[in-house]
């Protein structure tokens, strides 16, 4: 896991309603958890009401939880369920267990019927939960919901710790990276903007680094001998380190950080280089580059970056596809027309 992406640190919280056998929440929740295996916090407070909804937060707080799965066993409290998604700091997705591990008279627990209303309270107390396309399920189930949340829980976590750090203003007629700054504040990433003249004082404050040929070094290793110029080696290991130093610098009080930076027509002037490899070096290691001060670009890289784990870039849709390139690469060996077709770059 990358220092730059979150790690999940999930928990799971079993509810009841007080109408309803207490220990068929429980039973089921354990069953979760031995069918999950390492990695799934078990809350040992079933929440039947309000008070029981704190002491369950408190403890999953405790225990280093960052997600939540709050688990309807049974029909489940509507209100202190609901509750949990409100006063846990995290994301929390709701899941109920499907009957049959039980009979139907003392074994019954109604959590479908709960799971219904479970959404319609979320909804009347505007908070947000992922559920899941059908949220009902045996242990199995259910666990293989829980791990197709847990790349969205990593997601969710590091928006809200991401700062997204630009160098320039949008380029001139380049409208596509338009940057409206309330959508991020809505989102919970927080902004920092500055000036090219910035990033050009401090990469200057940086020649002569003690730590340059350390990079350019491993710059070359990754190149391979006759991939690269050595005359630039030196100056991107300096971009390198510049961007890395501001990122630690002015991350304050985020977790997470993501840039987006103005990369023409002046920088290769100014610069000496073109900054796509340093950049790519960067997305490497979960901190996304996007280019042309794309901000809502380098948002959507760091979201496909916490959900895939792996390096993630964006391509532009540059131009259409020739009829001959489509008649001898394409046509009878994909299922799609020439329209359906674009070229990619970046």
């Amino acid at each position: 896991m990358h220092s730059n992406i979150p790690d999940v640190k999930l928990g799971i919280v079993a509810v009841s309603r007080d109408c309803f056998p207490i220990n068929l929440s429980e039973m089921r929740r354990s069953n979760i958890v031995k069918a999950y295996g390492d990695g799934l916090y078990e809350c040992p407070v079933t929440v039947e009401n309000e008070l029981d909804m704190l002491k369950a937060v408190e403890n999953v707080k405790a225990a280093g939880c960052n997600a939540l799965v709050v688990f309807l066993g049974n029909f489940g409290p509507e209100t202190p369920e609901t509750l949990i998604a409100k006063n846990f700091d995290g994301p929390c997705m709701f899941v109920a267990a499907a009957e049959g591990d039980g009979d139907m008279i003392n074994g019954r627990g109604d959590a479908y019927c709960g799971m219904l209303n479970c959404s319609y309270n979320l909804g009347m107390r505007h908070l947000a939960g992922y559920i899941p396309e059908y949220p009902v399920g045996t242990a199995d189930d259910i666990v293989a919901m829980i791990r197709d949340f847990v790349p969205i829980a990593r997601a969710y976590i590091g928006i809200k710790n991401l700062k997204i750090i630009t160098f320039g203003p949008r380029p001139q007629d380049f409208f596509a990276c338009n940057a409206p700054i309330k959508g991020l504040y809505e989102l919970g990433v927080e902004i920092e903007e500055n000036s090219e003249l910035d990033l050009l004082v401090s990469y200057k404050a940086h020649a002569g680094d003690k730590r340059i040929p350390e990079v350019a070094s491993d710059m070359a290793r990754e190149m391979g001998e006759g991939a690269y110029y050595a005359d630039m080696l030196e100056r991107m290991a300096q971009f390198e380190l510049t961007l890395l130093d501001w990122a630690e610098a002015h991350k304050g009080a985020r977790k997470y950080v993501a840039f987006a930076d103005k990369c023409w027509p002046a920088f290769p002037e100014q610069f000496g280089f073109e900054p796509c490899y340093v950049n790519s070096r960067l997305a490497s290691r979960g901190i996304p580059v996007s280019c042309e001060v794309d901000i809502y670009g380098a948002l959507s890289e760091y979201i496909g970056a916490c959900v895939t784990d792996d390096a993630v870039t964006l391509l532009d849709i540059n131009n259409s596809v020739p009829q001959y390139i489509y008649d001898e690469d394409i046509k009878g060996k994909y299922d799609c027309k020439l329209t359906d077709t674009f070229m990619g770059f970046h």
